[in-house]
């Protein structure tokens, strides 16, 4: 028994570690820690970088809301925001994110077992200029472009206290549309392959 308990602390204490990982984006000293999930490392924070021009902002246009919430986007700013070494990540690579993490909603619990990524619920802007649903869901851009309007995207949901996950995958139903692209949600990058 001291053995398994010894085996099970090992491996949360590898995975807490892999989670406190951080890296620096060298074009406005932003921070961020990083999480290796299946392979791939990932942003463990919404990104914070303001892009030159329009297509970032704060929620509710109140930059306090920056170091929790992160910067909302644009889909045509988004595939540009990450820093070099860094990218979009696409919609399959948010599935193999899904497939190999534990998605709960884990906000101020520590917890051992898989790794998550623990996603911030910055809400969103839509394409009206209304923002909402902050601490409700979170929105992330994918790289997947639908067509000249519409791409891809990530949500996380907390609704009745649970966690509900999914991709805008065309794959999955023809008559899914993805986020109108004037749409302002967060965004998650993911390392580049070396």
């Amino acid at each position: 028994m001291k053995k398994i308990f010894a085996v099970f602390t090992a491996i949360a204490l590898f995975l807490n570690l892999a989670a406190q990982e951080k890296f620096k984006d060298a074009r406005d000293g932003n921070t961020y820690k990083t999480i290796t999930i299946a392979g791939m490392t990932w942003m463990a924070e919404n990104l914070k970088y303001i892009a030159e021009g329009s297509g970032a902002f704060y929620f509710d246009n109140d930059p306090n809301n920056l170091n929790t919430y992160g910067v909302l986007y644009e889909w045509q700013t988004a595939v540009r925001a990450c820093p070099d070494g860094w990218h979009l990540p696409s919609g399959a690579d948010f599935r193999k994110l899904i497939d190999n993490s534990e998605i709960a909603d884990t906000r101020g619990k520590k917890k051992a077992g898989p790794a998550s990524p623990e996603f911030q619920l910055a809400g969103m802007k839509n394409y009206e200029g209304v923002f909402t649903e902050m601490d409700e869901s979170g929105y992330y851009w994918t790289s997947t472009e639908y067509d000249q309007n519409e791409a891809e995207f990530f949500s996380y949901v907390i609704l009745n206290g649970k966690s509900i996950v999914d991709i805008s995958r065309k794959e999955d139903m023809p008559d899914i549309h993805g986020a109108e692209k004037t749409n302002k949600y967060s965004v998650r990058c993911v390392k580049n392959d070396k």
